[in-house]
């Protein structure tokens, strides 16, 4: 990692010691299952789990994935995700990838699979796009083959694939395209049969029917996750995780709402 990310993530850091990360800590942490349930039932993760065989997930993606608004890398929605699946799956070895990297959009990340996935050797990939695009006023047209490249590609690889779409924040939300995009990545992963965590929708849930202030889950720069938001996001990527990889495919059924105290 270069000095350039450890400047960046130092100042998040910075701002979230001035001013408290974890307002909503006293908070339930919730989200409907029409968002959370994956629609793929992840078939390598689970074979490799029904066998008690190591599983390796890689978390690509831009500041959000690496840890921006975060008190420490410790409460980073990756690290957060490693402690709920070992407690999910306390008999199994599970090891969780960090591969955020500040301000990347697709093509950066693309540019990246070879050495910092796919060498890996990923059971699963979580692949959080969409943001920086947005905030940056791209146009939205080239991401959907952009996304079909990369999700062919770890395909091949052999990877369960899930895509990540953006933060309901105010900076994100006050931008034209946000929405669009949001619609074109839940479009594509439908086109490329893989799953989707509607982080959108489950953050919008939380600020409209939880009644939630955004400094309750968003960082003081009003754009990343603070601890609780990414302890939440963590808490409920491992419940849709642990629920798609053990499902019973024929009767599966989704459930109203998961909720669960987060302690970050």
């Amino acid at each position: 990692m270069g000095p350039r990310h450890f400047l960046t993530l130092a100042a998040g850091l910075l701002a979230c010691a001035l001013s408290p990360s974890v307002a909503g800590a006293d908070r339930v942490c919730t989200a409907p299952a029409d968002v959370l349930r994956l629609a793929q039932p992840l078939t390598r993760t689970a074979a490799r789990l029904a066998r008690h065989e190591p599983v390796t997930i890689v978390a690509i993606g831009s500041s959000s994935t690496y840890g921006a608004g975060a008190s420490s890398p410790a409460n980073t929605y990756p690290s957060r995700l490693a402690v709920e699946l070992k407690s999910a799956f306390p008999k199994d070895k599970i090891t969780v990838i960090n591969r955020g990297v500040n301000g990347e959009e697709v093509p950066d990340m693309l540019r990246r699979f070879a050495d910092g996935v796919i060498k890996e050797k990923p059971d699963l990939v979580l692949w959080q796009v969409g943001t920086n695009s947005v905030l940056r006023d791209k146009p939205l047209g080239p991401h959907s083959p952009l996304l079909l490249d990369g999700i062919r590609r770890l395909k091949a690889a052999g990877a369960d694939v899930v895509l990540i779409d953006p933060q309901y924040v105010p900076r994100v939300i006050a931008k034209a395209d946000a929405e669009g995009m949001v619609r074109l990545i839940a479009t594509t992963a439908k086109t490329a049969d893989v799953d989707l965590i509607q982080r959108f929708a489950m953050m919008r849930w939380w600020h409209d029917q939880e009644h939630m202030d955004f400094s309750e889950f968003a960082s003081p720069d009003n754009l990343h996750m603070n601890d609780w938001g990414y302890a939440c996001l963590a808490k409920q990527i491992s419940a849709a995780i642990s629920e798609a990889a053990t499902r019973n495919v024929t009767s599966a059924s989704a459930r109203a709402v998961m909720p669960a105290n987060v302690t970050p």
